[in-house]
């Protein structure tokens, strides 16, 4: 398959056209993403990935923020920030995401000044993920103490808020229990206009409540925060359970705030629920109509290297190449208009 060579970056000042901010906007239409393994191939390998996926005409490409390889700790494990720069540079239309940054090791001023970075470099087509993030070795290897679950909530919506005030505002002040900055100064402006869309990891409600306040779309991967605590995943009907009740708990935090609940894509990462929409078109079909009955409208699927598929086995379900490419042309189109 051919891949296209060029790549366009909006010069400093411009803005992208009024077409390609609404494509993007929240609505009834289903979007589909990647998270590939581009922080740990080299890079010939992740651009060859992102064009290829551009050419199938996926929605978005996603990568990690954890502060190491987590499926084995020997392997390379590249800056998730620096790699979404250089794909940007590479790629001419497909969505980048994080999924998702976390403020474990990264100030939320710098988040911002990444974001704004990335958004012009790819000319519009940033995704920010931001999540609160569980794993204890993140801390330990960044030298940061671990936060229990009252103060990473309480820090994670504060540095969300100046994420948020900084891509808005060309200066920011903030002030509160966790982090304080003073004439925080970004210029230029991101192209995305009034700034990047966010997208907020939440299972429980004080994070829900979050991403209901801020978020431009909320993520999920079908798992509740008691079975996430136990550490067992969810039986079929359980993810779908638990993300219809999530979804449910969204809307009445948007309601509460005085937000139309319709302002939020609901997005769902797929594969830690034991349904196997990788194996079969089938089955990709049936998986895609049962979310998108409880309102789900963005699926972004795994897909990494094959012997990290074989690694992860039945714990996280992966694509591979031959059914990411059956996806694009015999499963995707029949959910566009």
């Amino acid at each position: 398959m051919p891949l296209s060579e060029g790549f366009m970056v909006t010069p400093i000042g411009e803005h992208m056209s009024e077409t390609t901010r609404s494509q993007y906007e929240p609505n009834n239409e289903l979007r589909f993403g990647l998270v590939i393994s581009a922080q740990h191939v080299p890079f010939k390998a992740a651009v060859e990935q992102c064009r290829l996926i551009e050419e199938l005409g996926y929605d978005s490409i996603w990568v990690g923020d954890h502060f190491h390889n987590r499926v084995r700790k020997s392997d390379a494990w590249f800056d998730p920030w620096t790699i979404l720069s250089a794909l940007a540079a590479k790629t001419t239309k497909v969505r980048l995401g994080s999924l998702v940054t976390t403020f474990i090791s990264r100030n939320p001023t710098l988040v911002a000044r990444q974001a704004l970075c990335v958004d012009h470099i790819s000319n519009g087509r940033l995704e920010l993920g931001l999540g609160a993030g569980i794993y204890p070795e993140d801390h330990v290897m960044a030298g940061v103490d671990f936060w229990q679950p009252h103060e990473r909530v309480g820090r994670f919506r504060e540095a969300v808020q100046i994420v948020d005030q900084m891509l808005r505002n060309e200066e920011t002040n903030f002030e509160g229990q966790y982090y304080r900055i003073e004439g925080a100064i970004l210029n230029p402006g991101p192209v995305q206009k009034p700034r990047p869309p966010i997208t907020i990891a939440a299972l429980g409600e004080r994070m829900l409540r979050i991403a209901a306040e801020f978020g431009d779309s909320w993520n999920t991967f079908g798992v509740s925060r008691d079975l996430l605590r136990s550490g067992r995943l969810p039986s079929a009907d359980e993810a779908l359970k638990a993300t219809h009740e999530q979804n449910e708990l969204l809307d009445h935090c948007c309601e509460s705030l005085g937000r139309n609940p319709s302002d939020i894509r609901r997005s769902l990462l797929v594969g830690w629920m034991p349904d196997t929409p990788v194996d079969s078109i089938e089955a990709f079909r049936d998986f895609v109509q049962r979310y998108q009955s409880i309102g789900i409208s963005e699926f972004i699927f795994y897909w990494l290297l094959d012997d990290y598929r074989e690694l992860i086995g039945e714990r996280i379900r992966v694509l591979d190449r031959r059914m990411v490419e059956r996806i694009a042309t015999d499963g995707i189109p029949e959910f566009r208009p």
